[in-house]
């Protein structure tokens, strides 16, 4: 699968259902001798993204649990 194939589909939460953003908004953690993607750095901003970052994501390749068409389903795991 291409970058390009997945870029601009949302990224939601399956275990909050939140949108967390959209692919094209992140930064990715790629492996430098092999070029595989190995995570997703999604930063959630305040005020409609015109603000300073709260927190970031860090969405690693074997949390993802579906690519369709529209969105990807990630399930992140949450200390309480």
């Amino acid at each position: 699968m291409r970058l390009s194939e997945i870029s601009s589909k949302e990224i939601i939460d399956y275990q909050k259902g939140e949108r967390l953003g959209i692919l094209g908004q992140t930064d990715l953690l790629v492996n430098e001798e092999t070029g595989d993607i190995e995570a997703f750095i999604i930063p959630t901003m305040k005020w409609f993204g015109f603000g300073k970052k709260d927190r970031e994501y860090t969405v690693h390749w074997d949390q993802i649990k579906k690519i369709g068409e529209d969105m990807i389903i990630i399930e992140l795991e949450y200390v309480e």
